[in-house]
């Protein structure tokens, strides 16, 4: 079982963002690279580390978490952080660290130690419509994308301004002394390469248009507003960079007769008079197909029942929620002679009078159930 991102930093839930930047840059100074050296548990606690803070530290992120725990970040590519590798980490997260480690990160294609600077290609977004029957069962989808990729035959080499660090370094003297700063290249964006040779149809970065069909799986469950995060599908970086991300953004279309409300769904089933004094059976709409419930004579209008499974695997991986049958019984507006006649009759005969039982629940109550 994953471990909590709260505990993984040492915080509460309810750290504050600075809270959480100081938990993790404790934590990242105590496992990085560099003070454990070939120490693989100490990179992997350095890595789990700075999963927990790419999450918590985007108020988008962590309110996802706090509502669906890891399993808002499952799945092919995972909703946010997950999995995250070195080069993730050190372009991400460098500017934390300020001086800790003389002036940036060393080893593992970082920040300083003379080390190349692998910067990362800019994430794609696309958005994927779902039935309501692909967020109950979860669905692969195979889209289309037109990424920007290295062009074959494209070579580069080091960039003469920063001579491969990706950075400039100025030293300025002011009242408080001699102070230096780092910036990135200007010439060769901070990947600290420029093109050698630059095939046609590519580029001033040495890259060109390619389309490719990516394969998402979407697991059971998800929202609408949800993004997925496919690792590695967005734009090619120039050089010796690391791929963008592919961003998907979910968007579920509204079902014909099924409303959702959290992993529960309601149908609202309308019956008439004689079908509610007779008892019926009747078939209804549900996410694995139609199925048929059994109406007891004498049902009231306003019952709620309950088939329980029927809703939506939970994000959670808790089980299923349920399927609610609102029952409302038909008041025809408009009789014939006849049956205006009988209804009049009907007026004072006692077995037509209101009777409510104590076991009937008021509209509160079952409300109440509803949310329980």
């Amino acid at each position: 079982m994953k471990e909590d991102y709260y505990e993984i930093l040492g915080v509460s839930k309810g750290a504050s963002e600075a809270e959480i930047k100081k938990a993790y840059r404790k934590k990242a100074i105590e496992y990085h690279p560099d003070k454990n050296p070939g120490d693989a548990k100490a990179e992997e606690m350095f890595k789990k580390a700075a999963e927990a803070y790419e999450v918590l530290s985007d108020a988008d992120k962590r309110a996802k978490y706090d509502r669906f725990g890891h399993a808002a970040f499952d799945g092919s590519g995972g909703f946010g952080g997950g999995g995250m590798n070195m080069e993730d980490i050190f372009s991400q997260f460098g500017d934390i660290f300020g001086s800790a480690f003389g002036g940036g990160f060393s080893g593992f294609g970082g920040f300083g130690g003379g080390g190349q600077r692998r910067v990362k290609g800019s994430n794609l977004r696309i958005r994927v419509k779902l039935t309501l029957e692909e967020v109950a069962n979860g669905v692969e989808k195979k889209v289309k994308v037109r990424r920007k990729v290295q062009a074959e035959g494209v070579t580069y080499k080091t960039c003469p301004t920063c001579h491969g660090t990706g950075q400039i370094t100025k030293i300025t003297n002011t009242i408080l002394g001699r102070m230096q700063t780092a910036t990135t290249c200007n010439t060769c964006g901070g990947s600290g390469q420029t093109i050698d040779h630059k095939p046609h149809g590519a580029d001033a970065h040495g890259l060109k248009v390619h389309e490719e069909t990516v394969s998402i799986k979407i697991p059971p469950g998800v929202e609408d507003g949800m993004q997925l995060k496919v690792a590695g599908k967005g734009n090619d970086a120039p050089g010796n960079g690391v791929p963008g991300d592919l961003l998907v953004a979910i968007e579920t279309v509204e079902h014909d007769t099924l409303k959702r409300e959290g992993d529960n769904l309601h149908y609202d089933l309308y019956i008439s008079l004689s079908e509610a004094v007779l008892g019926s059976s009747k078939e209804i709409d549900a996410v694995g197909g139609k199925v048929r419930i059994k109406l007891e004579p004498g049902i009231q209008s306003g019952k709620i029942l309950r088939l329980r499974g029927k809703g939506i695997t939970s994000l959670n991986g808790y089980g299923s929620g349920d399927l609610l049958v609102h029952v409302n019984v038909w008041t025809p507006k408009v009789v014939n002679k006849e049956q205006k006649e009988f209804f009049e009759r009907m007026q004072n005969d006692e077995n037509f009078a209101p009777k409510p039982e104590k076991s009937d629940k008021s509209f509160f109550e079952k409300v109440k159930d509803m949310f329980s």
